[in-house]
């Protein structure tokens, strides 16, 4: 605080050397005259004093034999005039200041957060619909109207918050990820339903809990196999059929069959090496259109493309309209090499584990595995079959021709 005042009211930093300089800071002491950042070297002493106790130096000095030169004017009072005189500055500063008012009273970026089934895309669509878009005037943004407007348009949409942070329209929404219900079975299945195999191999379990088995445990199945049907016989007493019912099969079919495995490896393969050689271009963003900066050509054969860009911020949640950023243009040549065997293990292992983790997040449960890597013209190869053990019965609506006659 006491060095802002000082700076407010404006000092100067003098050097002192002559007779006395002892006594010349002793009388300024007596006169209430304040001194700091006092340093000396050899007979000189160099300080810091007010404008006011400088101008009353001069009877002081005379007394002890003393001379003062001024080597430095600081604060306030020697700012402002030297700023006055740069008029170009002055004008620039004040056009600065204008600009960044101007730009406060508009929204320069929309973000929206907490969406996953509604994109970005669909949501802006949707602000544009509603007049709600980048360049925009603050005060034409309705907070309120905005937020009912976005969940009479999404039903999807149980929360919405929006508000203004400098030039930033900021959008938060929660989506309630439990609409989507099941569709009504008993619509679905009017006339029952059947149980087919949508796998063949063969039956090492099964539990039916309704409908009649049309197979047995140890038996051989084909993919389409009717597995369990859901026309229930009722009988006479003579035990002949008097009409059918029918319900919708249900039931825990396991079977065991192979799975062949397949994957290649070529033996050679194309590397990108990069030559260390890049070249950057700098660009402006504005809205959807962009300025480059720099129109070099990029001369290398082979390059990639590197894009960094950020948005011009002068202050936080005061975002300009515009984003700058660069392009790197990486070279890189195409090298032809050859796999070792142990990287070829090592791809065509992780290629593997791929097939084993699908199958296991699946339910299938591996019972065996015979698979080896071996090379043939071509390149490398991983072959060989899986026995496995899974659920299988895929439900099939009963048609209605199939109750014909027989509900007579």
């Amino acid at each position: 605080m006491i060095a802002l005042l000082k700076y407010l009211r404006g000092y100067v930093r003098i050097k002192v050397w002559g007779f006395s300089p002892e006594r010349f800071m002793n009388l300024c002491s007596n006169k209430n005259i304040l001194l700091w950042d006092i340093k000396k070297e050899g007979e000189v002493y160099y300080m810091c004093i007010s404008l006011k106790g400088f101008w009353g130096l001069r009877p002081i000095a005379r007394k002890t034999g003393t001379r003062v030169a001024v080597l430095e004017r600081c604060g306030l009072p020697f700012f402002i005039p030297r700023l006055l005189a740069r008029k170009i500055f002055v004008l620039g500063f004040a056009a600065a200041v204008f600009f960044w008012f101007w730009t406060s009273l508009y929204v320069w970026d929309i973000s929206l957060m907490g969406n996953y089934t509604i994109t970005e895309d669909i949501f802006i669509d949707f602000l544009k619909q509603q007049g709600i878009h980048v360049g925009m005037s603050k005060k034409d943004v309705d907070i309120g109207e905005l937020e009912k407007e976005i969940r009479r348009q999404f039903d999807i949409i149980t929360w919405t918050s929006a508000r203004m942070e400098g030039t930033k329209l900021k959008i938060e929404i929660k989506e309630n990820t439990n609409l989507q219900t099941a569709p009504d079975e008993d619509e679905k299945y009017p006339y029952g339903s059947n149980l087919t195999a949508d796998t063949g191999g063969t039956i090492v379990s099964m539990i039916v809990r309704s409908g009649v088995p049309q197979v047995q445990t140890g038996q051989e199945i084909a993919q389409g196999d009717l597995l369990v049907s859901g026309r229930v016989p009722v009988l006479n007493e003579d035990a002949t059929v008097r009409k059918y019912q029918y319900v919708r099969a249900d039931a825990d079919i396991y079977v065991r069959h192979t799975i062949p495995v397949r994957e290649t490896l070529p033996f050679y393969y194309v590397d990108q090496v990069y030559t260390g050689r890049e070249k950057k271009k700098y660009y402006i963003l504005s809205g959807e259109k962009e300025y480059t900066l720099s129109f070099s050509e990029i001369t290398y054969p082979y390059y990639d493309i590197v894009s960094d860009s950020r948005d011009i911020e002068l202050l936080k949640g005061l975002t300009l309209p515009f984003s700058f950023g660069t392009f790197t243009y990486r070279e890189y040549l195409n090298v032809e090499k050859e796999y070792s065997l142990q990287e070829a293990e090592a791809l065509l292992g992780e290629k593997y584990s791929e097939i084993l983790a699908t199958l296991e997040q699946k339910g299938v449960q591996i019972i065996e595995k015979n698979v080896k890597i071996d090379t043939e013209s071509n390149g490398w190869i991983l072959q060989g079959e899986l026995t496995v053990e899974e659920k299988t019965g895929l439900e099939e609506t009963i048609v209605p021709e199939e109750t014909g006659s027989e509900d007579e």
